[in-house]
C-alpha cells in the first residue's frame, strides 16, 4: 500500500483519480451535505496500483478498472 494524499471534503480531487472515483467522491459529499464536515478529510492510498479513497467517517471508495466503476462502502454505524 502506498499513501497518496489527503484533501478536505468539498475540495478538488487529485487529478490522477479515474473519473468514476471522482464522481463517487462527489456523490458521497452530496449525501453528507447537511452534516458539518469542515474537519473531515479524504485519504487516498494505492493498493496494488489501484486507488482506495477513505473519508474520515469510514466511508471507502474502491475502483474496479475492468468495469471502470467505483464501489462505495458506507461507513459502519
Amino acid at each position: 500500500m502506498q499513501l497518496g494524499t489527503r484533501w478536505p471534503v468539498g475540495e478538488a480531487t487529485p487529478e490522477r483519480l479515474p473519473d468514476a472515483v471522482r464522481l463517487a467522491v462527489r456523490a458521497v459529499e452530496a449525501e453528507v451535505a447537511g452534516i458539518d464536515t469542515s474537519q473531515w478529510r479524504w485519504t487516498l492510498t494505492w493498493l496494488e496500483g489501484l486507488p482506495v479513497v477513505e473519508l474520515d467517517d469510514g466511508t471507502v471508495i474502491r475502483y474496479d478498472p475492468q468495469s471502470d466503476a467505483a464501489r462505495t462502502e458506507p461507513a459502519e454505524g
